[in-house]
């Protein structure tokens, strides 16, 4: 019997001038990034919390706070390794993840397939299971008055280990991860 389970992940954050724009772990040239603890990635963010979700592991604050300075301008690509390999230990594997973004600019359609592809690395998983889409809010509220980029995520995981009797195996997880149910906590921070 194949266990799945689903989460839902969102997250928003403020345009902030002097900062260079991420998403997707992938770098956007635009005139204004965005205001965070982190690089803010608010797609990442957003899958984060999907992801945590789907194993009811609290969120991306609880494991990455923000008044934290080991996570001070943090490349978001690295809190999703290291929220896959958390997963991984408890006997969980990525199926697939559906982000949508929504900011009035910049157009993101160019990128996408270099998100995706990032995305895919990072998680690894195959291209084909991980789905990003960009959206505007035709000048309605807070991202369609361009004042900060929002995202929405849902993310399925499958069980790896057996249902019944068994502890969770890790077996198809990253090489190189420790066994335990905290984070293998690494630590890149992104050139501003």
């Amino acid at each position: 019997m194949l266990m799945t389970r689903s989460g839902i992940g969102y997250d928003s954050h403020r345009f902030l001038d002097g900062r260079r724009l991420v998403l997707g772990g992938v770098n956007i040239p635009f005139h204004r990034g965005l205001s965070g603890h982190s690089d803010a990635d608010v797609l990442i963010h957003a899958l984060c919390d999907a992801l945590l979700g789907a194993v009811a592991d609290g969120d991306i604050g609880q494991h990455f706070p923000d008044n934290d300075p080991l996570w001070k301008n943090a490349d978001s690509t690295v809190l999703l390794k290291n929220v896959v390999e958390c997963l991984c230990r408890k006997g969980w594997g990525v199926v697939n993840t559906d982000v949508t973004v929504i900011a009035e600019a910049p157009k993101l359609m160019p990128y996408i397939p270099a998100m995706r592809a990032r995305l895919a690395e990072v998680m690894g998983i195959d291209i084909a299971c991980v789905s990003v889409k960009a959206k505007t809010n035709e000048g309605m509220d807070a991202a369609g008055r361009c004042e900060g980029i929002m995202a929405m995520s849902v993310a399925t995981v499958f069980f790896k280990g057996s249902v019944i009797g068994d502890k969770p195996t890790t077996r198809g997880c990253a090489p190189g991860e420790n066994e335990g149910d905290n984070l293998n906590i690494e630590r890149r921070t992104s050139k501003l």
